[in-house]
């Protein structure tokens, strides 16, 4: 005979369970009549009868039937045991994740946090890629994201993406300085004049004003000239107000920025359980320090 279907020899271990066809129909929820008619194509094929009635009218298996059932039984428990092993290896924490953000959270808010996450999952491996680009998470360069501001449609509907928080901004300035007030503005490089606090300090500390005579292209780089005290900028609140070499100033007359936080991932890994373990681990950090 052809090849096999499992889910006609699905059909001789319910009915050899349940004794009718009525019996196995309610099992595997198919009508009666597809019972009889797989029971009988399976029969056919084999040339040989599987079942016969005894003084009741129940169906039992003959020896032939008897030999079928017994393997299909084996291959059903085989099929179990993956299922169950598969379930357990989706849900398990364990594996790699690669995680990408802008240096500045990376440096000073994720791998300060990072302890109690590897602690409680000892198997799982975060590796985390401070990249001021976007990574491509289509073509896997990344597994997971934070970006702060809201995915356009350039991302594909390969991704997920939710709102995990606001990254709020202050000024900074080194706690020794004299006169913070007076300290000249560290500001963006020209060629990120589009980031809302570039755009910000552009029109804070704009040509007229006291500018640094230093510029840079990453927000971690702010914050190491606003530390080596060659002036003051703005930064993230949640990590600014945590270093104590720093110190908060007065806020300006026109407000200060404000980020979107967001959290992509691909959806073909989003079920996996060292997937859901770093996305909540993410959202739980961005909700204490946000």
């Amino acid at each position: 005979m052809q090849g096999l279907d499992w889910n006609d020899l699905r059909v001789v271990v319910a009915v050899a369970r349940g004794g009718s066809h009525a019996a196995a129909a309610r099992e595997l929820r198919v009508d009666p009549t597809t019972i009889g008619r797989r029971l009988s194509q399976l029969e056919a094929g084999f040339g040989i009868a599987l079942f016969t009635r005894d003084a009741g009218g129940n169906l039992v298996l003959t020896e032939a039937g008897a030999l079928v059932s017994s393997r299909a039984e084996h291959v059903e428990s085989t099929i179990g045991d993956l299922r169950a092993r598969l379930g357990a290896t989706v849900a398990e924490v364990a594996g790699v994740v690669r995680l990408t953000a802008v240096p500045i959270l990376v440096n000073h808010l994720l791998v300060p946090s990072l302890k109690p996450l590897l602690q409680q999952h000892p198997r799982l491996r975060l590796e985390l890629v401070a990249d001021t680009r976007d990574l491509n998470l289509t073509r896997r360069d990344a597994d997971m994201a934070i970006r702060l501001a809201r995915p356009g449609t350039e991302t594909g509907s390969r991704l997920l993406a939710r709102r995990i928080g606001t990254l709020r901004y202050g000024i900074y300035a080194a706690r020794q300085a004299d006169i913070p007030e007076h300290l000249p503005w560290i500001t963006y490089e020209p060629q990120m004049a589009t980031l809302p606090q570039a755009t910000w300090l552009s029109g804070t500390a704009g040509p007229a004003c006291n500018q640094a005579n230093v510029a840079l292209n990453d927000a971690d780089g702010l914050l190491s000239a606003v530390r080596a005290g060659l002036g003051r900028s703005v930064l993230p609140s949640p990590i600014g107000d945590r270093l104590p070499e720093l110190a908060r100033q007065p806020d300006a007359p026109n407000a200060l920025p404000e980020r979107e936080v967001w959290l992509l991932a691909h959806q073909d890994l989003v079920h996996l359980g060292r997937m859901k373990a770093v996305a909540d681990w993410c959202e739980r950090l961005f909700a204490a320090n946000l």
